[in-house]
């Protein structure tokens, strides 16, 4: 077996096992040092003192590097969701420091997937509650509607011509229903997207944001960009949405420049702004839904930048890697 693939304990042990020795040979066969020829008691002697100090060594050795191998094995089974598996701080000064560094790591981690597990309960509970108002307030409202003029419709005092404006009320009461459907299906599942590409659907994204906020949007998507993996081509249309979203809420922006060109093996989204822009501390505190943006770049091996804009505004930049052919 080689040297290198012993666990550190050993290792260290052989190293010190192989110089004690050679110290000893070197002792017993140097002239004027011992008897020569060399005695039996002599001898007795050197192999005594060899494993005396072998013995030493190991002793010595074994508490200051044993909690290295308790700290691969940790490392090897720990699990984020049973928290609190520490390892005790025992062994030399910088072996403690590695354990105490150990720890602190699975302290931050630990509260850190709490934090997300959090976030994204909260998130997930939002958008129910979204969805459950807009049927609610659009779509059971107008279906109330409905009902009460088809009860109109069967009235006996209705004439012709009556029944005939009731029931054209009654068919675009109908439609505005199926559009509201329509709407919330498609902000939960980008139906363009899946059908016909990314640029399609951020083009339409842009178009549809455009008409809603009144905030001129100049789109500039490049034509030989690389393949994505659909979790990729997801990621930038939510933040491309989110973006957006920012953009008309809290930017104060006239114009949004949105652009979509191939990087070095990515593919990078930027949208820039005319606004107000986004101060340091709001960076720094991920407001603004910045926090999962930079989530969602994580998850697909990506990167997100918040800078400001050539235009004073302020500028997002998402870098996500192409797919492997």
């Amino acid at each position: 077996m080689r040297l290198s693939r012993l666990p550190l304990l050993w290792r260290v042990f052989a190293i010190n096992a192989g110089l004690l020795f050679a110290g000893i040979l070197l002792l017993a066969l140097s002239p004027g040092r011992i008897h020569a020829p060399i005695a039996v008691v002599e001898t007795l002697d050197l192999v005594v003192g060899l494993v005396v100090m072998l013995s030493a060594n190991l002793l010595l050795l074994r508490p200051t590097l044993s909690p290295v191998d308790r700290l691969v094995e940790r490392m090897r089974t720990v699990d984020l969701l049973r928290p609190g598996q520490r390892l005790a701080e025992r062994g030399g000064v910088e072996v403690v420091a590695v354990v105490r560094a150990f720890n602190q790591m699975l302290d931050r981690l630990e509260t850190e997937r709490r934090e997300s597990g959090r976030r994204a309960l909260a998130a997930q509970e939002a958008e129910r509650l979204r969805i459950a108002r807009g049927l609610h307030d659009e779509v059971g409202q107008v279906l109330t509607g409905v009902l009460l003029q088809l009860d109109s419709l069967t009235a006996a005092d209705a004439g012709p011509d009556d029944r005939a404006q009731r029931a054209e009320r009654t068919r675009r009461a109908v439609r505005h229903a199926l559009e509201e459907v329509r709407r919330i299906a498609q902000e939960l599942r980008p139906a363009l997207l899946e059908h016909l590409g990314l640029v399609s659907a951020l083009t339409e994204l842009s178009r549809t944001f455009a008409d809603q906020s009144g905030v001129a949007v100049e789109t500039r998507f490049a034509g030989d960009l690389p393949g994505l993996s659909a979790e990729a081509e997801l990621a930038i249309y939510r933040v491309a949405q989110e973006s957006l979203t920012n953009v008309a809420r809290h930017a104060g922006a006239g114009h949004v420049e949105v652009t979509l060109e191939p990087g070095a093996g990515s593919v990078v989204l930027r949208v820039a702004d005319d606004g107000v822009g986004i101060d340091e501390e709001t960076r720094d505190d991920a407001a603004g839904g910045l926090r999962g943006m930079r989530e969602r770049a994580m998850l697909v091996g990506g990167a997100l930048a918040v800078k400001p804009g050539r235009r004073g505004g302020a500028e997002i930049r998402l870098e996500v890697p192409a797919e492997t052919p």
